[in-house]
């Protein structure tokens, strides 16, 4: 039977190294679920995999699509359904990889079906996002669904919107909409989850930030910047530098932010991860051996 090898993890464990690796291993391809590396536009800020590091394995939905597009985890569970479809055919096993679970969850176990909301309750929300900017609205999910609140990236002003909108036209929790139901899919899903100490996790996403920066980090949110209100750009990475260029804060306290930001959001990946009990959690220097087994 065709097999889904899933490979996630936080930012900064050692996933690209270790799908690259098996790929040239199991003579298959990769599928990125990386919401941010869909983008051409971003590159530094989102760790994306240079043409070095890809050592010649095909990777797919990495560059696929513009900022200006409007492109979502229902979109990419029905464009990676088709493209596996694709790849199956000519390989037995195909690795599908990323942080961002709910891109995982989409492909793997499907999309819950949200109740449709009244129009005026999202432009009620995108007013008050305009008028008092996100705290507020962060604060009001947090006292309705903690739950939503603890999973989601409260940063992205998209996904908090989308989570209050389902809380005020229904009367309950968005996060209640979850787990009702697991998609049927024609192929064996394996899911491993990487995961390192806590102190050498985050010397190395100190690392990462200090490296993105020498790479020109500083220049690629520049140039940007022009574009910061799209959904793509809400993200860690830029919103500490954008930030900086509008005079809120100093380079030096730019830089801190980056490394903190990144930090919490590892912390929200693992918690996102570990709600799932089929993950299987390996550190990265004994997930290769340990695969290779299956």
């Amino acid at each position: 039977m065709n097999t889904l090898l899933v490979i996630t993890g936080p930012t900064a464990v050692g996933k690209t190294a270790l799908c690259v690796a098996l790929a040239q291993q199991l003579h298959t391809e990769i599928v990125s679920a990386d919401s941010r590396q869909f983008f051409r536009e971003l590159s530094i800020g989102t760790a994306k995999p240079t043409a070095a590091e890809m050592d010649g394995v095909r990777h797919h939905f990495i560059d696929s699509h513009s900022i200006a597009d409007e492109y979502n985890a229902g979109r990419f569970e029905q464009d990676a359904l088709a493209r596996l479809d694709e790849l199956f055919r000519q390989h037995q096993t195909v690795i599908l990889t990323g942080g961002s679970g709910l891109y995982l969850q989409a492909v793997t176990e499907g999309l819950d079906e949200l109740p449709a909301a009244p129009p005026e309750i999202r432009a009620g929300l995108q007013a008050e996002l305009a008028a008092h900017g996100l705290a507020p609205l962060v604060a009001e999910l947090a006292r309705l669904d903690p739950v939503a609140a603890g999973r989601i990236d409260l940063q992205n002003h998209q996904r908090v919107l989308r989570a209050l909108e389902i809380c005020r036209a229904t009367g309950q929790p968005f996060s209640s909409f979850h787990g009702r139901k697991t998609a049927a899919r024609p192929f064996r899903i394996i899911k491993i989850a990487l995961e390192r100490e806590r102190d050498e996790l985050y010397q190395r996403i100190d690392a990462r930030m200090d490296q993105m920066l020498a790479q020109g980090l500083e220049a690629e949110a520049r140039a940007l910047y022009p574009y910061r209100h799209h959904n793509a750009l809400q993200t860690v990475g830029y919103q500490e530098l954008f930030g900086y260029f509008e005079g809120h804060y100093d380079y030096a306290e730019a830089v801190r932010l980056l490394k903190r930001n990144s930090r919490r959001y590892a912390k929200r990946q693992l918690t996102w991860l570990r709600r799932d009990p089929q993950y299987r959690w390996l550190h990265p220097d004994e997930a290769q051996g340990e695969m290779v087994k299956w």
